[in-house]
Order: structure tokens, then C-alpha cells, then sequence
């Protein structure tokens, strides 16, 4: 696969995650549980670790929340953003609780004065800001708002930033980012925001980044599903892994027709769900009949293809064995293990 040229930008690192330059693409969610809610919020954020998150979001409404963040941050396996909103003094807070970035929207924090004292807070700390830009709270152009706040911010000798500008529409959001890279180079954070459900969201998502992606562009990205936060994860890493920026299993499955005689749907469904669980660079082929089967199981590392109540087994291109459909999945993972 021809690899894709990166669009180089500014590194920043948001704890022990470096972002820009020629640093991998990282991949953030959010936690959608109550911040007060330690234990809970904790889980979330194990789980979306486990399943390949590199840095994640907590929203800070209040000082309880804020409170809570401080014994998240000291217990998370992964980097913490602190989410802030119209109040600079939980953003302060969150910057000496150690809060490895915010994210704040400029717009809503009323008075310069008080973006001063965030900016003078984060540079004691060292902290990286994530200017976020959306376009669900403003009219104005996103690219020019953007750069509007970058020199505020420059101007108060501060450049750890991150840039983000999003839409719920995806050639708004192309089009932001065709006119911010020719005017900043900071790290950006990519996403469409309000996707939507986790299918259409998913879809609508890979649509935008893939598009952004393809043209190098994109330090590290939010797919943003009303939904578990997991499956916001698990979207990204199948929007990388299909253009190639990042290694992980794949299935690749005919889309079924009249000729199938197995239950391809519910292997491939399994065959993917397992393979989730594996830390394996592989592609495996899950095929339901002789069409498609042994060609495309043969460029897999490993493959499937079935017939009547059976399914003959491949690795790399080489037959190994026929075994009857109940035992496909049990034997295949016996090959891959």
C-alpha cells in the first residue's frame, strides 16, 4: 500500500503522547460517564485503553467534578484532558491538578483578562492548550476564528497549542482545514463533531477523516458517537488501519450472496470480535464460497472459506485442512495462536 505523506506540523506532547511531526496519528475519546463518578469514570477510561485509545477527554463542570479529576488523573493508565466550559477557574484548577491538556473554546470564556490567567497557568505547568473551534458556536469562518485566537495567544508569548476545528458537516470541515494549514503549523485535532449514532456516526466520520487523513492531514483524531465511547475508539482504528497509518488486525469478508451456505455474517462477526482481543498485525479472510474464497483468503495471513456445512481453512495462500463449519472459528484461532 503506497504510504500516505503527513502534513508536517509543530510536536506537542500531552503527557507521555507525543503529537505532531512524524509521531503516529494518536486516538482520543471521551469519557461520557458522571466526573464525580470516580470509579465509573476510571472503568471507562480502562476500557477504552484496552481497546486502543491513546489519550482521553474528561468533561470539568463544576469544582466537584474538578475535585474528582484530580484523583482520575492520578489513577488513569492513559493521558487526561481536562474539558473546560465558560469557567477559566476550573481550567486553572484542572492545569494544577496536572492535567496533561485542556481543552477550552476561547468564545466562551468571557474577558481577555481571564484567558491571561489560564495562559500564565499553563506555562507554569507546562500544559498544552487545545483551542477548540466548532462551528455549532459560531458564525464566523472557522479557519479565520482559529487564527484569530492564535494570536491572542501568541501574542502572550504561549504557542503549546493544538488546534481544532469542527463541524457537523464534512465539507465545512475540509474546508476549515485546507484554509488553517496555510496559515498555522500547530498539531490538529481532527474530527466531526455531532456525527451522529454509532452506525451513521461511524459512517459520516470516515467520510470527513478519511478525507483529511488521505491528504496527510491530522495529528490525532475524535470519532464522536452517540455511543460508548469504545466504539468511538474502535471507529478510529479502522478509519487508520484502512488507509494504512496504523497497524492492527483486520478482517476482510465477501459481502455475501445467493451462492453462501455457511453463516458467513456470524463468522465474520465472530472471527472480528476475537480478533479485537489479539495484538496481531494480521488480515484474515472470512469468504462464503469458491468465487472470491481462495483468492482473496490466499492474500490473507490466514483465511476462511466455507462450503456446505464446512469450510477449508488457509494460511498464507496454503490449504491446511477442512473442518466442519461449528469448529471454523475454534481452528482458525488454534492457527493464528
Amino acid at each position: 500500500m503506497p504510504q500516505i505523506k503527513r502534513v508536517r506540523t509543530k510536536t506537542i506532547r500531552i503527557g507521555s503522547v507525543p503529537i505532531g511531526g512524524k509521531n503516529p496519528i494518536a486516538i482520543q475519546s471521551m469519557t461520557n460517564t458522571f466526573t464525580t463518578d470516580i470509579r465509573a469514570t476510571l472503568g471507562q477510561i480502562r476500557a477504552c485503553a484496552e481497546a486502543g485509545c491513546d489519550i482521553i477527554r474528561v468533561t470539568v463542570p463544576d469544582q466537584k467534578a474538578l475535585e474528582a479529576f484530580a484523583e482520575i488523573k492520578k489513577q488513569s493508565p492513559l493521558p487526561v484532558v481536562a474539558d473546560i466550559h465558560f469557567d477559566h477557574r476550573l481550567a486553572i484548577g484542572a492545569i494544577a491538578a496536572g492535567a496533561d491538556k485542556i481543552r477550552i473554546n476561547p468564545g466562551n470564556i468571557p474577558g481577555r483578562a481571564k484567558l491571561k490567567e489560564i495562559i500564565a497557568a499553563a506555562r507554569k505547568h507546562h500544559t498544552p492548550i487545545r483551542l477548540g473551534v466548532n462551528a455549532g458556536s459560531t458564525r464566523k469562518d472557522l479557519a479565520a476564528l482559529a487564527v484569530e485566537y492564535c494570536t491572542f495567544f501568541e501574542a502572550q508569548k504561549f504557542t503549546n497549542l493544538v488546534l481544532s476545528l469542527k463541524s457537523s458537516s464534512v465539507p465545512d470541515t475540509l474546508a476549515a482545514h485546507a484554509k488553517i494549514l496555510a496559515k498555522r503549523n500547530y498539531p490538529l485535532h481532527i474530527g466531526i463533531t455531532e456525527a451522529g449514532t454509532a452506525y451513521y456516526g461511524a459512517i459520516k466520520s470516515a467520510v470527513g477523516l478519511g478525507a483529511l487523513l488521505s491528504r496527510g492531514i491530522g495529528d490525532t483524531l475524535r470519532v464522536s458517537l452517540t455511543a460508548d465511547p469504545v466504539k468511538e475508539v474502535t471507529a478510529a482504528r479502522y478509519i487508520l488501519k484502512a488507509l494504512g497509518l496504523i497497524k492492527c488486525p483486520e478482517v476482510i469478508a465477501c459481502p455475501t450472496c445467493g451462492r453462501t451456505q455457511i453463516d458467513i455474517i456470524g463468522l465474520a462477526n465472530t472471527v472480528e470480535q476475537k480478533l479485537q482481543k489479539l495484538n496481531k498485525n494480521i488480515t484474515v479472510a472470512v469468504m462464503g464460497c469458491v468465487v472470491n474464497g481462495p483468492g482473496e483468503a490466499a492474500r490473507a495471513d490466514y483465511g476462511i472459506a466455507g462450503g456446505k456445512g464446512q469450510g477449508i481453512i488457509f494460511a498464507r495462500g496454503r490449504k491446511l485442512k477442512t473442518v466442519p463449519e461449528k469448529d471454523l472459528v475454534a481452528e482458525l484461532f488454534k492457527l493464528i495462536n
